[in-house]
């Protein structure tokens, strides 16, 4: 059996709970991670100048895949996906909703080894009509899965205990939801993880260093797989 990490984490654009553009502590929490493959939604940077992508590669000892979705403080803002493995396929579907800020997914497949698993990463929106047209394109992608292992994962902004996101329970099965927002003291479980086979991930959990509670407004939310 081959053992993966996999972290799905909302950095808030490298800005922390006390106000400041922080990357060093992006990147201290990402070190403390080290995972395989890590989800990042809000991707940004507040400085134009700061190569936010080359820093957190260094940090993750992973490549970035950037899928942004719109333009922030001169830089690129939205999903990014780290992963130490290497990418075999990669794609980016457009989730935006009329009149909406821009949301995306990026899906990819890693090869991990001794096989293959597709990773779809996601951050959706704030208002529950804008998530419920985009839980029905996600389940439209994710139907279409083949029979290779698939983690769907990322900030689905749903407060309510299950909500919307009944679709992804009946396609993977029942998932557990640890809170992960705010990251003083959580009470929302925003960020997800839900994996095919459900077999395969034998831990979640949420990662809480003193770091990662004040480098961004979530926690980081840890899942491990094991996958032959």
């Amino acid at each position: 059996m081959t053992r993966l990490r996999l972290v799905t984490w909302n950095m808030h654009g490298g800005v922390g709970i006390d106000g400041r553009f922080a990357p060093d502590r992006i990147a201290r929490v990402i070190a403390e991670l080290d995972a395989d493959v890590i989800a990042l939604q809000e991707f940004g940077s507040r400085r134009a100048a700061f190569d936010m992508r080359a820093h957190l590669e260094t940090a993750s000892a992973a490549r970035a895949i950037v899928m942004p979705t719109f333009q922030k403080y001169g830089c690129d803002f939205g999903n990014i996906v780290l992963t130490r493995w290497p990418v075999s396929d990669v794609a980016c579907h457009a989730l935006g909703v009329d009149h909406r800020e821009p949301r995306n997914a990026v899906d990819l497949v890693v090869d991990y080894g001794s096989g293959k698993l597709r990773v779809v990463a996601s951050h959706l929106g704030l208002r529950v009509a804008e998530r419920r047209a985009q839980i029905a394109r996600l389940r439209a992608l994710l139907d279409a899965t083949s029979a290779q292992p698939t983690i769907l994962l990322g900030d689905f902004n749903e407060w309510r205990p299950r909500g919307g996101l009944r679709e992804f329970d009946q396609h993977f099965g029942l998932s557990s939801a640890p809170a992960t927002f705010p990251s003083p003291y959580p009470i929302a479980a925003l960020d997800r993880i839900w994996v095919a086979p459900a077999r395969a991930c034998v831990e979640l959990r949420v990662h809480k260093s003193r770091t990662a509670r004040i480098a961004s407004d979530h926690l980081p939310l840890v899942a491990t797989l094991e996958l032959p």
